[in-house]
């Protein structure tokens, strides 16, 4: 699914007084930014706008945020006690955010991935820095190799910080980069085939464990293994 239009068409895998949870297309900005272009946080305001005749400004907590070209689970807040005990557990690592990629070549079966990242702000771009600085973060994450074709492999990924670009320039580094990913990859037509299928987290009232997902797209090259 790709998101092409300014309609509030936003699957919604969960929903209660505390949590929103929406799949996002590829293609939708998670918020708004100097484009203009419409955005998930937004588009999920009006609905509740709508949905629940709420007039003036609507409470939505964004909890974290997926690159444009990537889909999958968003989770986000409908009250601030909710949003303030949510961004606790991912200070803290407490949630689980897996994600699947097509990358090129084939990795090795499992593996951890550890570096240090600085953001470039001008150019929206971020890269590996041999020692740590004062602008740079740590970056980890561990992968599994499902499956692999001759040039190509599905990975499934468990991100352990949430650094900006991280998959991607992290999977880039080892020589398998995402397909297409023209950022840091190869120039290919299509989408970036990154998504975000699984966040698992505490309920910020229930005190119970859950787990939202996100079926996988089914377009190219995602269908090569499915």
């Amino acid at each position: 699914m790709q998101y092409t239009g300014t309609t509030p068409d936003i699957p919604i895998i969960f929903e209660d007084n505390h949590l929103l949870v929406v799949y996002k297309p590829a293609g939708l900005l998670s918020q708004e930014d100097h484009t203009g272009r419409p955005d998930l946080l937004n588009l999920c305001k009006n609905y509740i706008r709508t949905e629940y005749n709420k007039p003036g400004k609507v409470f939505l907590g964004l909890l974290h945020r997926l690159d444009r070209p990537v889909s999958g689970v968003m989770v986000f807040a409908k009250t601030s006690k909710s949003a303030s005990r949510i961004s606790e557990q991912i200070r803290s690592q407490k949630v689980r955010k897996r994600y699947r990629a097509v990358v090129y070549g084939n990795p090795p079966p499992n593996g951890v991935l550890e570096h240090y990242l600085e953001k470039d702000k001008q150019k929206n771009m971020s890269r590996i820095v041999r020692q740590p600085t004062r602008q740079s973060k740590k970056a980890k994450l561990s992968f599994t190799t499902i499956s692999s074709t001759k040039s190509l492999s599905l990975v499934d990924i468990n991100l352990e910080t949430g650094r900006s670009h991280q998959i991607r320039v992290q999977f880039a580094e080892i020589g398998s980069p995402i397909w297409g990913d023209k950022r840091y990859g190869k120039e290919e037509s299509g989408l970036i085939s990154l998504h975000a299928y699984s966040f698992k987290l505490e309920h910020p009232t229930l005190n119970k464990k859950m787990v939202f997902k996100a079926e996988l797209p089914k377009n190219t090259p995602w269908n090569l293994f499915q």
